[in-house]
């Protein structure tokens, strides 16, 4: 398998994985453009998932608040490439696997998965009301089972949002 190989050459082993309870993701098939970043950088994600991001922001922006992604759909081999970058810059993969999800194992894979920014504090508040009703939740809160620092930023979309 693609994934046991690559975790093979980063010294991942499957007693981590295994202890940290983490979901092997396969990789999105169907993508479409979500948002499209200030750099002309396509953010892609699952049809469904790009719908509901797209009634999010809206509601966001009705309500003054500024939401945009800064990251959507990653590949394996780009999650391997982010962490080879940093076992490269001397930190350990305890450090690396504190921040980022191994290879295989990152919600980005599946395209339902947006890393977002916003102009301050308000919008997290904001998003931390409002995004479970368009399907949304914030998948690391603090002392997450994971073993993720905080990423208040990390939203994956779920499901149909409730709408209540």
């Amino acid at each position: 398998m693609r994934v046991e190989s690559i975790l093979d050459s980063l010294g991942i082993s499957v007693e981590t994985l295994a202890a940290r309870s983490l979901v092997l993701h396969p990789e999105a098939s169907e993508l479409v453009s979500a948002e499209t970043g200030a750099d002309g950088r396509q953010h892609l994600l699952v049809p469904a998932a790009a719908r509901a991001w797209g009634s999010l922001r809206e509601a966001a922006q009705a309500d003054g608040v500024n939401v945009r992604i800064v990251s959507a759909f990653r590949s394996i081999e780009r999650q391997a490439e982010i962490v080879r970058a940093k076992l490269a810059r001397g930190q350990s993969i305890d450090e690396i696997l504190r921040v980022s999800a191994p290879p295989g194992y990152s919600e980005h894979h599946t395209g339902r998965a947006v890393d977002v920014t916003t102009n301050g504090v308000r919008p997290l508040g904001w998003l931390s009301r409002h995004a479970g009703r368009f399907g949304f939740c914030m998948s690391y809160a603090r002392e997450n089972r994971y073993g993720y620092m905080y990423e208040p930023w990390h939203w994956c979309w779920l499901q149909e949002g409730n709408r209540t």
